[in-house]
């Protein structure tokens, strides 16, 4: 029994690797920083998977892109995209799950705790994405604001709300 369910958190960490990879590529440009469907995956990814095993799921996601291959926004890869003014998000993707995760175990009268993870996960992602913009930019803090935070919140809200409902429903059917 516990190697099925090891075996079990493996592939379905795996499964949730591969839905952030082929989400992600799909992206919008809007200014320097593209809107992508990679945060809405990472958000169910940490409401189904819980903070360790979603985390891990955004480091592959991480590594493979670095490796080459055309996982990160507008089918793009390689480690320079890290190194690149949108890396710190593509490395805010990790404390987004860790933290979403974290408050994904919550249900009955406190399920509203899990939503607010994900905004807390949201904060230390735009944190770390605008602070790394910033550093490699040389814009200042409200111009960075404006310009990749700003245009953000109206689509992450909808993300988190979407996640909100869908993640307790799979989080069920996986058999956490």
């Amino acid at each position: 029994m516990h190697t099925d369910v090891k075996t079990r958190d493996i592939v379905t960490t795996a499964v949730f690797a591969a839905l952030i990879c082929a989400a992600a590529p799909f992206s919008v440009p809007v200014g320097p920083v593209p809107v992508s469907l990679a945060t809405l995956m990472i958000y169910i990814a940490s409401g189904v998977l819980g903070r360790t095993r979603a985390s891990v799921a955004v480091l592959v996601y991480i590594a493979l892109g670095a490796i080459g291959l055309p996982v990160f926004s507008g089918f793009s890869g390689g480690i320079s995209k890290i190194f690149g003014v949108t890396g710190g998000y593509i490395i805010g993707y990790l404390p987004l799950a860790f933290i979403s995760g974290a408050f994904s175990g919550f249900s009955g009268r406190r399920a509203w705790l899990y939503p607010a993870g994900m905004v807390l996960g949201t904060l230390a992602l735009y944190a770390l994405g605008t602070a790394w913009f910033m550093f490699q930019t040389g814009n200042p803090l409200l111009g960075a604001l404006g310009m990749c935070v700003l245009p953000f919140l109206p689509g992450d809200a909808g993300k988190i709300a979407i996640a909100a409902l869908v993640s307790p429903a799979v989080r069920r059917r996986v058999g956490r």
